[in-house]
């Protein structure tokens, strides 16, 4: 309704990543970036649904009347935390979507341990199977060998960490278990097609 009226024409702009790419035909004038919670360009808000909504009202909250207000109001809603306008949509917890308990708990455990090393053998001892039987399970439930599985949760938590906090690259790196800031830069690279820099520059201007 908003693009309708003529209101986001040039503006940066989100939505729903289900329905992005009609946004995107239907006003070719509108900037829409299909993988933000939400985003503030000028005076127009605009969040990607329903739980997004709630983000983006405690930013106008925390923008009128302050951090503590807003906090106090996210703990009125039994909301842990504020997301940032500029983190992704998508969850690569749901992505992988495993369909047994064992190698949610697998992941589940990788995802707390990010700093460790994370092998397969490491992996396979806390659910109870061989690291070989542990590897084709893994992939026949989740379509990703544990590797690729276990780069995309340490990508994930790297990038919440870069866009929510003001920490180094390198304890950024440390903590989220990649060898230093070069192998960070690659992985983001790799995964983002962005350096780690450009994506914490993107999240403050979205923020």
């Amino acid at each position: 309704m908003v693009a309708e009226a003529g209101l986001l024409a040039q503006r940066r702009a989100t939505t729903h990543w289900a329905y992005a790419r009609e946004m995107q035909k239907r006003f070719p004038d509108v900037r829409v970036e299909d993988d933000r919670i939400y985003i503030v360009d000028g005076p127009m808000w605009t969040s990607a649904g329903m739980t997004a909504g709630l983000d983006m009202a405690l930013a106008m909250v925390e923008k009128d009347l302050g951090a503590e207000v807003a906090r106090s109001v996210a703990h009125r809603l039994v909301m842990h935390q504020r997301r940032l306008g500029g983190q992704s949509q998508h969850s690569e917890m749901l992505n992988l979507a495993p369909k047994s308990d064992r190698i949610q708990r697998a992941l589940n455990y990788a995802r707390e341990n990010l700093s460790r090393p994370l092998t397969v053998d490491e992996l396979a001892e806390q659910v109870n199977l061989s690291p070989r039987q542990f590897s084709r399970v893994f992939t026949l439930e989740t379509g990703q060998s544990p590797a690729r599985a276990v780069e995309s949760l340490r990508l994930e938590a790297a990038r919440l960490m870069i866009e929510q906090s003001r920490h180094p690259l390198d304890v950024i790196a440390k903590e989220t278990g990649f060898r230093d800031r070069r192998h960070l830069r690659e992985a983001f690279i790799r995964g983002f097609g962005l350096p780690p820099q450009a994506v914490r520059r993107e999240a403050r201007k979205a923020a």
